[in-house]
C-alpha cells in the first residue's frame, strides 16, 4: 500500500484555545509516528477562528522538537505572503535543526480573504507568473552559494529542503511539472478538477535534479470510528465548519451536531457533496474500501490524511483506524479491519 501521511490544521474547537490545539498537534504528531505515518504537514490560513496554523514555520518546530523521525513541513506556505528569501531562512533553520525531516510545501493562494491580504501587506494585483518566479528565487537560495553572491539565505544555502508545489486547480499542476517538483493535490477540499489536474501533471512532467518521475500525493478525507453511525456523527464538526466558511462566516469547529445533515437546504447539501466527495467515512471496513477505491481510480503515489474532530481522542482514533487501514491493504487481505 502507498504511504499515508497527516495534514493538521491545528483546529480550534469551541470554547478551547491555540494553546490546546497545538498541544493536541503535538500529541497527533507523537501518535502519527509511532503508527507509520511518512510525514505531518501544517497549513498555513490566516484570520481564521477554527485555524491555528498561521505562523506555520514556528508550529512546524514545535512538532519536529517534539518528534524525532517523521517528516514535518507546510502543506503549504502561501508564497504570494512571503518574500522568497525569508522562506529560505526559516526552512533552512528548520532543516539545520531537524536535518533530513523538513519538507517546503509551496502554494499560490493567499489563504485568507481580501481584508486579511491587505493586512499581510500583499500586492492584491496578482500576477500568475509571479508565483513560479518566486519558486526559483526560493529554489536558487537552497543552491550551493556562487562566488561573489550578493544575497544568500543564511541558513539555507546548500540545505537541500525538498520542494512539493501544492493545488487546487490546473495551474498548480503545470507548475509542478514544469519544474519537476511532487505535487499535492487539495483534493480533501477542492476536489472537482483533480483527475484534470493529475492528468496534466504526469504528462508534463520533467524530471529535475530533485524528482525523476512524477510523484501524486493527494488530500483525502477520513472521518473513521468503530461503527459507520459513530463516523457520521463525528463528521457533522467539519460539515458545519465548511457550510459556515463558504457561506462567509468562519467558525471554531463545533461539537457534533446529530441529524445535521437532515437540518441543511439543497444549497448547503451541494456544497457539502462537493467539498467532501474526496472522504472515506464510516467503520474500519468502510473506511478500507473507500481509500482501496479511491487509491485505484487515482493511482495516487502517497495520500495526505485530513480528520477535523471535535473530540480530540476520537480523532486520535481516526488516524489509528486509518494506519490499520493502510496496513490491511498492505497485507492484501479482505478480513476486516480493527483499531
Amino acid at each position: 500500500m502507498i504511504p499515508f501521511s497527516v495534514l493538521d490544521l491545528s483546529p480550534v474547537t469551541a470554547g478551547s484555545t491555540p494553546r490546546q490545539s497545538f498541544a493536541n498537534s503535538l500529541d497527533l504528531a507523537q501518535h502519527a509516528e509511532r503508527w507509520g505515518y511518512r510525514r505531518y504537514w501544517l497549513a498555513e490560513h490566516h484570520s481564521m477562528p477554527g485555524i491555528a496554523s498561521a505562523a506555520t514555520s514556528v508550529v512546524i518546530g514545535h512538532i519536529a522538537g517534539g518528534t524525532s523521525t517523521i517528516r514535518v513541513g507546510a502543506g503549504g506556505i502561501m508564497l504570494p505572503n512571503h518574500a522568497p528569501l525569508v522562506v529560505a531562512e526559516q526552512f533552512g533553520t528548520l532543516e539545520s535543526l531537524y536535518p533530513n525531516r523538513i519538507d517546503l510545501g509551496l502554494g499560490r493562494a493567499p489563504g485568507s480573504d481580501h481584508m486579511t491580504a491587505r493586512a499581510l501587506r500583499r500586492t492584491l494585483a496578482s500576477d500568475p507568473e509571479e508565483f513560479p518566479q518566486d519558486v526559483v528565487e526560493l529554489m536558487g537560495y537552497f543552491d550551493e552559494p556562487q562566488p561573489n553572491q550578493a544575497v544568500r539565505a543564511v541558513p539555507g544555502a546548500g540545505l537541500k529542503v525538498p520542494l512539493w508545489i501544492l493545488g487546487s486547480s490546473l495551474y498548480g499542476a503545470q507548475v509542478a511539472a514544469a519544474f519537476g517538483l511532487p505535487f499535492s493535490f487539495a483534493s480533501h477540499f477542492a476536489p472537482a478538477q483533480m483527475m484534470q489536474a493529475i492528468q496534466i501533471y504526469r504528462d508534463g512532467f520533467r524530471a529535475s535534479k530533485q524528482l525523476d518521475r512524477p510523484y501524486v500525493m493527494l488530500g483525502f478525507n477520513v472521518f473513521a470510528a468503530d461503527t459507520d453511525e459513530e463516523a457520521r456523527l463525528l463528521a457533522t464538526s467539519v460539515q458545519q465548519a465548511f457550510v459556515a466558511l463558504r457561506s462567509g462566516r468562519p467558525i471554531q469547529l463545533q461539537p457534533p451536531v446529530p441529524g445535521y445533515a437532515d437540518q441543511l437546504g439543497p444549497h448547503e447539501r451541494a456544497i457539502l457533496a462537493d467539498v467532501l466527495a474526496c472522504s472515506a467515512i464510516g467503520s474500519p471496513d468502510t473506511v478500507r474500501d473507500a481509500i482501496r477505491a479511491f487509491v485505484a481510480r487515482t493511482q495516487a503515489d502517497e495520500l495526505i490524511i485530513t480528520c477535523n474532530m471535535f473530540d480530540h481522542s476520537a480523532r486520535l482514533h481516526s488516524y489509528e483506524i486509518a494506519a490499520h487501514v493502510r496496513d490491511s491493504l498492505a497485507g492484501g487481505t479482505n478480513a476486516g479491519v480493527r483499531a
